[in-house]
């Protein structure tokens, strides 16, 4: 993967770790962390970036978004993924997963291709880290916003194909368990170290837990595109809850999901287990209007994306929204929603080995946030790829 490779260091800021907050200082050379530790001490590379006291955080990783600034992943083109890269780094991402939504295989294709381009050239903004299949093995009736022309049965051969053009750029893919071949796929995804997701799925609980069995480990956007949960029946949503084995998503607008509802995946879960998406469309940072997500027609009206039937339709939240929300709404402490936003979606992802958190031999990756969590600036590979004015 094509990544900024600059040197920097940042001084006088509070370091979040994953357990606490800690006054210190980060240097990143030639795009990796090289130092964590008190001012004193700290080797001299590259310019100095003075935080002032603000929060410097691990940079924010979105392993769900379909488009923001006007882009959309189904565009197929590098261009719509770099207005996504630049969008998302005004907020304190410094990397995604472009996830789909279903389509025919040839587009699939075309759109692989350009996610692999995007990767290996490098973005101006948040890195591409490789792709998110979500779809098209999922079913009809939990649909969601996916445009129902393109579902099908899972098909080893087309997953074959992607992961031909991927290699290990291919780092996510959802699917409900129950479809015809799910559990074929399951087996040979992880045979090749892919993450299997369980999403817009009418699974029963024993279906899902079987998927588990099988492989699966993460849950698409918790309580959203599945079966509800039920005291005799407890369904995708009750093993998410209660198999430590699932990471799972969590859309924290308030919106998708009622803040109660987050309060049972947060107590179920822990903040180890959670991880914080958007699920963003193109409008994300633009104007409230219409939109399209796959072919269908999207309203965002007073923050809420809606099909025209009505149906939610992803999200314009940002993840510095989404931690903020889960301090707010989940009563997260700021390490505890940080780490939601970063090592967790990196460990979801097989990532963490060089992501997620501000450890020496990481990327240089970093955001640093205000007191009231609006972003300052961003920095990818230990470049600042986004400033405040």
């Amino acid at each position: 993967m094509s990544v900024h490779k600059h040197s920097i260091t940042i001084v006088n800021g509070q370091l979040v770790t994953p357990f606490q907050v800690m006054e210190g200082t980060v240097v990143i050379e030639d795009g990796i962390i090289v130092y964590v530790g008190p001012k004193d001490g700290a080797p001299e590379v590259g310019p100095v970036f003075d935080a002032q006291g603000a929060y410097v955080t691990p940079g924010l990783i979105d392993i769900h978004v379909h488009g923001a600034g006007g882009g959309d992943v189904m565009d197929g083109t590098v261009e719509s993924l770099e207005k996504m890269s630049e969008t998302f780094s005004r907020y304190g991402t410094t990397a995604f997963l472009p996830a789909t939504v279903t389509a025919s295989q040839s587009e699939l294709r075309r759109i692989a291709g350009a996610v692999k381009r995007a990767a290996q050239e490098g973005t101006s903004g948040a890195q591409v880290m490789g792709l998110h299949l979500e779809g098209p093995f999922i079913n009809e009736e939990k649909k969601g916003a996916q445009n129902p022309k393109y579902i099908r049965p899972a098909s080893l051969e087309e997953l074959k194909e992607i992961q031909g053009e991927l290699g290990p750029l291919l780092k996510l893919v959802t699917l409900a368990p129950e479809v015809e071949g799910a559990l074929s796929a399951i087996r040979q995804l992880r045979s090749w170290g892919i993450t299997v997701s369980l999403g817009h799925s009418d699974a029963s609980y024993d279906q899902a837990m079987e998927a588990y069995l099988w492989g699966a480990s993460h849950i698409c956007h918790t309580f959203n595109g599945m079966r509800g949960l039920h005291h005799r029946e407890p369904g995708l949503a009750g093993a998410a809850l209660v198999c430590d084995g699932f990471s799972a998503e969590l859309i924290c607008d308030g919106i998708h999901v009622h803040p109660a509802a987050m309060q049972l995946v947060y107590r179920a879960k822990g903040p180890e287990r959670i991880v914080l998406i958007t699920d963003t469309i193109s409008a994300m940072g633009l104007p409230e209007g219409r939109y399209e997500l796959g072919g269908l027609e999207v309203e965002v009206v007073d923050g809420a994306a809606r099909l025209m039937s009505g149906n939610l339709a992803g999200s314009t939240l940002s993840m510095a929204r989404a931690v903020k929300n889960a301090m707010c709404m989940l009563g997260a402490s700021l390490p505890e929603a940080i780490r939601m936003a970063s090592l967790n979606p990196a460990q979801a992802v097989n990532m963490d080995r060089c992501k997620g958190s501000l450890v020496v031999g990481k990327d240089g990756d970093a955001a640093i946030f205000d007191h009231d969590l609006n972003t300052l600036a961003t920095i990818v590979g230990g470049k600042v790829v986004y400033q405040r004015d």
